[in-house]
């Protein structure tokens, strides 16, 4: 073969490569789909908040998101789930550092997090929800109600949309106690280091359902949110990094085909999300938009 033919015919091989290159650029492959289904395995991080994600009394990761998400990795061909306990206020960054695949803890979608991570199709709608003392002492039925009366303290957890709202809405920040999950918010209104946990209504109801209270109650009536706290109301999804654009397509994809079932609605029921609960044809790119 003649230095020629040789030189065209690498320089053909080349721009072969290239125009492939191009190609799986141009089509958002990102191999992370075929990542974690060589791996068998997906790392998914949780937070302690039920009926979203907790732990049985024999230490099973479940909850509405934890069981969601072990039918759906297995509808994408990952046989294996490491979970990993994060306190909510740190999921975003374990996931974004490449410590986790995906979150699976009932968090909200927000335009504020999307700038940061990418959200799967909505996977329920929710309400907000007040736990106060025995008796609602200080009367509050509503946000507005917390900050109408200067003594009143709050919990929220640690990151979550419920203590952000407030502060926007002009709560001073040591009326504020932070706590890194909901179990710490309900012990802290049972002891007077605050007035009220806010939380979203799922996750009080379940409080009182499954652990009948001593020295609490469910705020009833609580009237929904005005404009200032619309974030504090919902739609909640999974959560993965910016650059695995590949796994969370064919997740949605699977999460949507089992949506249809009758499994799924069952699903949802045994952890307290009625027909109000559902998310219903809520779009991601509509949510985020409002």
């Amino acid at each position: 073969m003649s230095r020629l033919k040789l030189l065209m015919l690498t320089a053909i091989a080349m721009l072969l490569v290239v125009a492939g290159l191009a190609l799986n650029w141009d089509s958002g492959a990102d191999g992370s789909l075929e990542r974690v289904r060589k791996a068998g395995l997906l790392r998914i991080g949780y937070a302690v908040e039920a009926p979203y994600a907790f732990l049985t009394p024999q230490g099973v990761v479940t909850g509405q998101s934890p069981e969601l998400a072990k039918r759906l990795a297995a509808r994408l061909g990952v046989a294996n789930i490491e979970w990993r306990l994060v306190e909510f206020g740190e999921l975003i960054s374990e996931l974004r550092q490449g410590r986790i695949d995906v979150i699976a803890a009932g968090m909200f979608i927000t335009r504020e997090r999307a700038e940061l991570v990418n959200f799967s199709d909505p996977i329920f709608w929710a309400r907000p929800g007040l736990l106060v003392a025995r008796g609602n002492p200080y009367r509050l039925h509503s946000f507005t109600d917390i900050l109408a009366q200067e003594q009143v303290r709050v919990a929220v957890l640690s990151g979550a949309v419920e203590g952000e709202a407030l502060r926007q809405a002009g709560l001073d920040e040591e009326r504020l106690v932070v706590v890194p999950d909901a179990q710490t918010g309900r012990v802290a209104v049972q002891t007077g280091l605050a007035d009220a946990l806010a939380l979203t209504a799922p996750t009080i109801n379940w409080m009182v359902l499954r652990q009948p209270p001593l020295k609490t109650e469910v705020a009833r009536p609580f009237s929904q949110p005005g404009r200032d706290f619309d974030k504090c109301q919902g739609y909640g999804a999974f959560v993965f990094r910016k650059e695995d654009a590949e796994l969370l397509a064919a997740w949605n994809a699977e999460q949507s085909a089992f949506f249809a079932t009758e499994e799924y609605r069952r699903l949802m029921n045994d952890f307290g999300f009625g027909p109000e609960e559902m998310p219903g044809n809520a779009t991601l790119k509509e949510i985020l938009s409002r």
